[in-house]
């Protein structure tokens, strides 16, 4: 299967979108020229665009891709690493972001000057940035082999395009433009991932059957 023009026009526009939002914080309201609008939005976010950006962090190309593969292979033994969110989100929701918030810090690595010393905040900082350097190569690698699967792009040029396009709305617009960036992308995978269940369903003669298919080749799995 190939991209049709129809899809070739969706990505297009995707792009164009995303880059666009951050054009237009970087051209409206306080238009990035504090360090308070640029990496906190001024504060000013609401719960419902901050609770899907963050969304969007767990929904990277490595999750839609990998996910499925892995369940398709293996079976929904993956379901129980989803259990173990609620314990690991619920107590940095309800323990560190509140401390954080109170202390009006930019970043977890003030803290770590606050509470210890600069060393610490080094530390932190680089090791931090040492393992997003490495995922972001993932992430990023992900979606352009997808591309380069059913579109024929150069797989560098992919890279290339999709990480200069993050730069640009990043750069630009600061955490608004993240945010809504990841808004609209968020919008974007539900709806492709619902679309690929309501087909693949409908194909296979509906959801029972295919609940069905997936018992008999024993990839259902529970508590045992």
């Amino acid at each position: 299967m190939e991209f049709s023009t129809a899809d070739y026009s969706i990505f297009v526009l995707l792009l164009v979108l995303s880059a666009a939002i951050g054009l237009f914080y970087a051209l409206s309201g306080g238009r990035q020229r504090t360090v308070q609008e640029f990496l906190l939005a001024n504060r000013s976010m609401g719960f419902l665009p901050v609770a899907l950006s963050l969304l969007a962090t767990f929904q990277s190309a490595v999750a839609i891709l990998g996910v499925p593969s892995e369940i398709y292979r293996f079976g929904t033994e993956y379901w129980f690493l989803g259990c173990s969110y609620f314990l690991g989100l619920l107590i940095p929701a309800h323990v560190f972001i509140p401390i954080f918030y109170r202390l009006q810090i930019t970043s977890t690595y003030e803290y770590l000057e606050l509470r210890f010393n600069k060393t610490v905040r080094i530390f932190g900082t680089v090791t931090f940035i040492f393992q997003m350097v490495i995922y972001m190569g993932v992430v990023l690698y992900a979606p352009a082999l997808a591309l380069n699967a059913v579109t024929g792009f150069d797989l560098w040029s992919a890279v290339l395009t999709i990480g200069l396009v993050c730069t640009l709305y990043t750069t630009l617009g600061g955490l608004k433009a993240v945010i809504w960036t990841d808004v609209f992308q968020t919008l974007v995978m539900f709806a492709g991932q619902l679309a690929v269940i309501v087909v693949g369903a409908q194909r296979m003669g509906g959801m029972a059957r295919v609940w069905h298919l997936a018992e008999q080749q024993g990839k259902i799995s529970g508590i045992e």
